[in-house]
């Protein structure tokens, strides 16, 4: 039998692409040739064709905002995208046996029922989601937000501002319907769009764990945002990150593209020799060129810059950028970047509210009086005050973890490891991946053992979850156990949000199963002498000659730490019959 599979879910990243998989496989097994088009952010999907369609027997949509259009006079099964993935050879056989063909009467009614859903009736929301990272927080809590909704009856539309940029971005029609704009973001966003409609700002995590609750938050105590104030008439959720340290992670979700791009272009450099970059002309000289001479020079001034951005917005971009060069050119790295993002961003904030001028010249404050005094200050603060002592605590704690063995070494890793998996990607995790990724840029041609330490301790968690499910199957559901195959190979790719699911239904377990391991990885990463070149990649970077040093050591440095959390979860982990008693 020819048969057409259809996929969707609300994000477009995990269930989509996920469900595809299992039903082509069921398909396969049940002896059906199977096309499969599957609708994702991660790639454009690869549409049926019209001769496809014409000679296909029977149509799978797994999903909804599906157009059947396509499919008239052909068989057709469509249900939710969450009854295809706990098994998908049974859910296949019922669409066989329940498909029914479509009509242009059933494609009408089905466009009048989708009306009906967004109708003015039902309550509307629009919601935005980001992330410092841009990659998995941003998108599950967006997924999150869409399930309540279906399940309440309500309409909403999500926009993700992940790390390629904005999706299913909202219109100003949209806009203007929506009952609440929920702003569920970990970084400083532009809200000047929502001027004069009732705004709730929360962080990705509340959304993503306490999705009902922020959901009703939303309706009971949103309150009118108006642009001028700065946000201050939003009301805010609890669960929003303290001002300080969003204005820290807005600046690092920029500088993180930046760092990643050049830490595996010099770590590409290395596949032609670890110093061929030393010879003009040649093509690992260019890679060096690329990542270290340009993107991590970047690296300091795009994080102040965005750093003083979120406190001032525009004003502070200047003179945020100014003070990270500075902090780059004396020396003080990272920490001088932070310091002249902050230092720039309140001065230029301070600048906007105190200094008054007739209306005539007020236009020349954003663009001459507020970048000029800002960036003086802010310039005359690095060099004479702020830079130099900085500097200095740079350079000797640069020297003190080059120098680092034994106990101290291994402490550092345990701590790391500790705050890697802690919270999954929460604020904890990210001030220890900022550490290691500013001491990576810092000595960009010397391998990093606190980045190998991060980069291990931070696999391991989602690594270790796909472990417990296949250690102790009895324990978990069909669903967790798809999820635990997601969950191992976004830990291969050294995405610790795949163990996230587990975290939220069982915290008292996971949490301490995950720091447990992630303590285990990063004290060997640290005695192991591991090093690493390259900020992010995950096991993948293996693949790139020279990027790990002693990789051997570190591979089995992150399978002991991922072995340590899944045994230990799974034995931890009571069975179904106690947690549902």
């Amino acid at each position: 039998m020819n048969i057409l599979i259809v996929t969707t879910c609300p994000s477009g990243i995990a269930n989509s692409v996920i469900a595809a998989g299992l039903l082509e496989k069921a398909a396969a097994s049940l002896g059906w040739n199977a096309i499969v088009e599957c609708h994702n952010t991660l790639e454009p999907a690869k549409l049926l064709t019209v001769d496809e369609i014409s000679t296909a027997d029977l149509v799978v949509v797994a999903g909804n905002n599906i157009d059947i259009a396509r499919f008239t006079g052909k068989r057709v099964y469509q249900a939710d995208v969450m009854e295809a993935i706990p098994d998908a050879k049974a859910f296949l056989q019922t669409a066989a046996a329940a498909a029914t063909v479509t009509s242009a009467e059933a494609v009408a009614s089905q466009q009048t029922q989708e009306k009906t859903k967004v109708s003015p009736m039902s309550k509307r929301i629009v919601a935005i989601t980001a992330c410092p990272t841009g990659v998995a927080h941003t998108f599950m809590a967006a997924e999150a937000l869409e399930e309540e909704a279906k399940k309440r009856g309500y309409w909403i539309k999500v926009e993700t501002r992940g790390s390629v940029g904005a999706k299913n971005a909202l219109t100003a029609d949209e806009i203007a319907q929506a009952d609440v704009v929920i702003i569920a973001a970990d970084i400083e966003l532009d809200l000047s769009r929502f001027a004069g409609k009732k705004l709730y700002k929360t962080s990705t995590g509340a959304a993503l764990k306490k999705t009902a609750q922020e959901v009703d938050n939303a309706f009971a105590s949103a309150t009118v945002y108006q642009a001028s104030s700065s946000g201050a008439a939003a009301k805010t959720g609890k669960a929003e990150l303290p001002g300080v340290y969003k204005h820290l992670m807005t600046g690092v979700s920029h500088m993180l593209p930046i760092v990643v791009a050049g830490g595996l272009c010099i770590a590409l450099s290395f596949v032609f020799g670890i110093t061929a970059f030393k010879e003009q002309g040649t093509m690992a000289a260019a890679l060096m060129q690329i990542g270290g001479a340009s993107a991590f020079a970047l690296m300091v001034p795009v994080m102040a810059g965005f750093i003083a951005y979120s406190i001032a917005d525009r004003p502070g971009l200047a003179p945020g950028l100014i003070g990270g060069m500075l902090a780059s050119s004396i020396g003080s790295g990272f920490l001088g970047g932070i310091a002249a993002g902050f230092i720039a961003g309140y001065s230029a904030k301070f600048v906007a509210d105190k200094v008054k001028l007739p209306q005539t010249m007020e236009a020349l404050k954003p663009i001459l009086i507020i970048p000029l005094l800002a960036s003086l200050f802010t310039g005359l603060v690095m060099i004479y005050i702020v830079g130099t002592p900085i500097a200095s605590i740079m350079k000797g704690l640069t020297s003190f973890l080059s120098g680092m063995s034994g106990a101290n070494a291994i402490l550092l890793g345990i701590i790391l490891g500790c705050m890697m998996c802690f919270d999954l990607g929460g604020p904890v995790n990210k001030v220890a991946y900022v550490f290691g990724t500013g001491l990576l840029a810092s000595n960009p041609n010397v391998p990093s053992l606190p980045m190998a330490a991060v980069m291990a301790a931070g696999m391991v968690p989602a690594i270790g979850m796909g472990i417990a499910t296949f250690v102790a199957r009895n324990k978990f559901t069909d669903a967790e156990h798809e999820a635990g195959k997601a969950s191992f190979v976004l830990g291969l790719c050294f995405i610790s949000e795949g163990a996230i699911p587990f975290a939220a239904r069982d915290p008292m377990r996971v949490i301490p199963s995950t720091m447990a391991g992630g303590a285990l990885a990063g004290a060997l990463s640290m005695l192991f002498g591991c090093g690493l070149m390259a900020p992010h990649g995950g096991l993948f970077v293996l693949l790139i000659p020279g990027a790990i040093s002693n990789a051997l050591m570190y591979i089995v440095a992150i399978a002991a730490g991922s072995a340590l959390t899944g045994l230990m979860y799974a034995t931890i982990k009571p069975s179904q019959e106690v947690q549902t008693a």
